[in-house]
């Protein structure tokens, strides 16, 4: 008869770290404990194979409880027990009536906020007629443009946000026109205006005035905000531009702490007391594929977060940090486009147990173009089921209190706090950026992962491991960006405007250069007066002098060194009809090389090529000879046991070279017979930990592929 409970600890002896230590060496049979169980992460931590009470005293709990210092365990008591998290939808759709009924379409389906995506005219406050229309975003350029957007939504019911760029304050006032147009009552709107300065800076390296008048106005609208929008937010602190960049996650960390204390400082010399600044700050941080390293990097940010504002005075409520986290775009791919709903799963998971006050997926072929809406219903289908049928929302802090990650978020809150200070002592988050020095240190975190992409330790599945050379690529109708533009010049023209409208500019313009602190009643009432963006702009920026230009921080999806490859493979079968192509000559018994096989086929389709394989192995040089000057090929591998290459080299590859192979590589690190087997006529070596990349652009070079 079975017993009533059963205890685990009861069935099993207790074992020590060292005996255990003692058994998994004796397995390993002198193989190096830390080489094959220690595993390194970007951020130069050391990840161990078990964790115990010794790595984390967890008896002591300096976590302590969610919604006490030192936040990590979450911002309230509740955590999101009761509602769940906020799930955002992100929007950019250029045309207008599209963007409508997307929007209208994710809040019936159980979206419970949006932010509309802006395109590069509307985002730098430009002029659309100046050529940046199209493609990228939303082309909203009015209050009557973002009145259409959400025609037939009740506003009062749901939050709206924008990326706003240097244009931030000309559409925070249109969002304001907007909410008194339709009646809503300020003090119940739920807005973000996500005013950024630092971050435009180091997506676009551009910003319209200089950064001082930025933060000037910054300052301005969260005053005005903290006034009159009880529950809206006047300022994002945005860090994808750093981790699109290649940032590790310390480096996430060190950015956004280094940004959100120059941005403290910035409201506070513009008269707000801590508290009242630091609840008009919002977190926005993009996670990768790595759960349990996202999942830490969102708790150390709250901790991080709360010391920052109780070193300047702030309260505990004030401590609590507004966290918004979205899927990070670096890890996206093109290529195999399906896969990006695991990545993407994976990402609002992470979110969602990292403590996510809101969360944003994106749509699965979002990196080809503009998604349709079956990419945009199973993203936003994706956090549904986890928060609907997974409930991940009825624990608080899931995974609070393993050994684990309880440590890891020590250990990256350790390295991101390190950076912040060392961004300080720059001269702080602006003089960093404009130096080039947060470049350089990014450029240089990023280079360890980059040679490992190339060497395929990094495995970005469809991409550079199981690709499918043959896959039908997603077609995407391409934005007509001349209609567009005369779509929204018919909009301008046949907007209704106000008697006042020249005044009401003008008035801007005045504010502006004085900098008086009605700047943003002026704004409002210029949208209102039926004002566009580039006007309100153009009257704020006319006198503040030089903006600020420096090398943006170019983005660095994962993917994409082995999908140009595979772009430049399909250009080339496009003019010339086929694919290069690689013949894999397996020799003698299967189970001598199978396994090369394999390894040789995701190698080289990796690279776009067209992999013929036409026997299960070939027993001897004149059997391969012919069936490899049957297959078209140029370029032969020969595959087979290390044993067997000694005797196997010396004929294959010279009889090969008769037949025809323009290109001889053998599959396997040569080691000491490197010498022997180049003189016996093998160009090339494949084998784990090579450099893919380098092998496949040379190949395709000699192919004519690439020039």
């Amino acid at each position: 008869m079975l017993p009533e409970q059963f205890t685990i600890g009861e069935a099993f002896e207790p074992v020590d770290v060292e005996t255990w230590r003692a058994v998994v060496e004796k397995d390993l049979r002198g193989v190096p404990f830390e080489k094959k169980l220690i595993s390194h992460t970007y951020e130069g931590i050391d990840v161990q194979p078990l964790y115990t009470s010794r790595d984390w005293a967890s008896a002591q709990d300096v976590c302590g409880f969610p919604g006490e210092r030192p936040m990590v365990r979450g911002g309230a008591a509740g955590g999101h027990v009761t509602g769940g998290w906020d799930v955002r939808e992100e929007r950019g759709e250029s045309d207008l009536e599209k963007l409508h009924h997307a929007v209208l379409g994710d809040l019936e389906s159980g979206a419970t906020s949006v932010e509309i995506v802006l395109d590069r005219a509307a985002h730098a406050g430009q002029d659309p007629a100046g050529g940046m229309i199209g493609g990228d975003g939303a082309a909203i350029f009015c209050l009557n443009d973002l009145d259409a957007v959400f025609d037939d939504v009740f506003l009062e019911m749901i939050g709206v946000g924008f990326r706003g760029g240097s244009a931030c304050l000309a559409h925070a006032a249109n969002l304001v026109a907007l909410w008194k147009r339709r009646g809503v009552d300020l003090t119940e709107a739920r807005g973000a205006f996500n005013m950024d300065p630092l971050g435009v800076i180091a997506r676009l390296g551009v910003l319209a005035i200089p950064m001082d008048r930025a933060e000037a106005q910054m300052a301005l609208l969260a005053r005005w905000t903290s006034e009159h929008l009880p529950n809206t937010t006047a300022v994002r602190i945005n860090t994808s531009p750093y981790h699109d960049a290649g940032a590790t996650a310390a480096q996430d960390l060190g950015c956004a702490m280094a940004s959100g204390a120059a941005y403290l400082r910035a409201m506070t010399s513009g008269g707000m007391g801590v508290n009242e600044a630091a609840r008009q700050i919002v977190f926005e941080f993009s996670v990768s594929c790595n759960l349990f390293l996202a999942a830490s990097k969102l708790r150390a940010a709250r901790r991080l977060w709360a010391q920052i504002i109780a070193a300047s005075g702030g309260d505990q409520r004030a401590q609590r940090m507004s966290l918004h986290v979205r899927t990070g775009r670096r890890s996206l791919t093109q290529r195999d486009p399906w896969v990006n709903l695991l990545r993407n799963t994976v990402c609002c998971f992470a979110g969602a147990i990292g403590g996510a006050d809101s969360i944003a997926s994106v749509a699965f072929d979002s990196p080809l173009g503009e998604a349709d809406e079956l990419s945009w219903r199973l993203a936003r289908n994706t956090q549904l089921i986890l928060e609907e049928e997974t409930h991940l929302h009825r624990v608080i802090d899931p995974v609070g209190g393993s050994w684990y990650v309880e440590w890891l978020t020590d250990q990256v809150a350790q390295k991101g706090w390190a950076l912040f200070r060392e961004i300080e002592r720059q001269g702080g988050m602006s003089d960093a950026l404009v130096s080039g020095w947060i470049r350089k240190q990014i450029d240089s975190a990023f280079a360890p992962r980059q040679a490992n992409i190339a060497k395929r330790k990094d495995a970005i599945t469809g991409v550079s491991e199981y690709p499918d050379v043959r896959e039908q690529s997603i077609e995407k109708e391409p934005i007509d960006v001349e209609a567009l533009m005369q779509s929204v010049r018919e909009r301008l023209a046949g907007r209704t405007v106000a008697r006042d409208l020249k005044e009401s500019v003008e008035r801007v313009r005045r504010t502006a250069d004085s900098g008086g602190v009605t700047l943003i009643d002026d704004l409002v009432h210029a949208a209102e007066a039926g004002a566009s963006v580039h006007e309100m702009c153009a009257a704020m920026w006319s006198s503040a002098g030089e903006g600020v230009q420096i090398a943006p921080l170019a983005p660095h999806p994962f993917a994409q060194p082995f999908e140009t490859l595979r772009d430049a493979c399909d250009e080339y079968a496009a003019r010339s009809g086929r694919r290069p192509r690689v013949f894999l000559a397996g020799m003698g018994p299967i189970s001598s090389h199978t396994a090369r096989v394999h390894y040789a086929r995701s190698f080289f389709e990796a690279g776009g090529f067209e992999v013929v394989n036409t026997s299960e192995g070939y027993e001897d040089a004149a059997s391969a000879g012919r069936a490899f000057q049957q297959s078209g090929a140029s370029i032969v591998v020969v595959c087979s046991s290390d044993a067997l290459y000694e005797s196997l080299v010396p004929e294959v590859v010279p009889a090969l070279r008769e037949w025809g192979a323009k290109t001889i590589v053998l599959a396997g690190h040569p080691g000491a017979h490197e010498a022997a087997y180049k003189n016996a006529g093998v160009d090339r070596f494949i084998y784990i930990k090579c450099d893919v990349l380098k092998t496949l652009r040379e190949l395709l070079q000699e192919e004519g592929v690439l020039s």
